[in-house]
């Protein structure tokens, strides 16, 4: 067996071991992380089916205390650049929707206290579509929408 392959092996088994240990000591435990998945909302065909699975209401207020930076054209629809910034105090969480997409939630952040008021991923983008950040904030509902056109090179047209 070449070095390689035993340092493989060994890094392996380390970490299967450490899983292991973490898994038996009760501090990993997949069942609670699973069991917290808002699976109707991301299970979801309409925006506003999301929106009532992952907070209980579609309501959301447009604010210009929420930033979203997207590109005016994707290339790619497959991954997009998505980035949403706020200022509004007391951040719960953010969920990031894509109207024309078959399951329209794309992504929902659940946040601490520490939170420095800004995420960023990658989405898909299936069609041209408006795509629109939700913040949870003091128990209210706030949005900021952009459209974004994918290209015939990318998903859609």
């Amino acid at each position: 067996m070449s070095d390689v392959k035993r340092r493989l092996l060994l890094k392996a088994t380390l970490a299967s071991g450490a899983i292991g240990v973490a898994v038996g000591a009760g501090l990993l435990r997949p069942r609670v992380v699973l069991a917290a998945w808002p699976e109707q909302a991301f299970q979801a065909k309409s925006v506003s089916d999301a929106l009532k699975g992952l907070y209980e209401s579609d309501a959301a207020v447009e604010s210009a205390d929420i930033k979203l930076k997207a590109p005016d054209i994707a290339e790619n629809g497959a991954v997009v650049p998505v980035e949403v910034s706020t200022s509004l105090d007391n951040v719960k969480s953010i969920g990031i929707v894509i109207e024309k997409n078959g399951r329209p939630l794309a992504a929902d952040f659940q946040l601490t206290d520490r939170f420095a008021g800004k995420v960023s991923t990658r989405v898909k983008v299936a069609e041209s579509s408006k795509v629109m950040a939700v913040v949870e904030s003091g128990g209210k509902l706030y949005s900021a929408a952009k459209e974004v056109k994918v290209t015939i090179g990318g998903c859609g047209g």
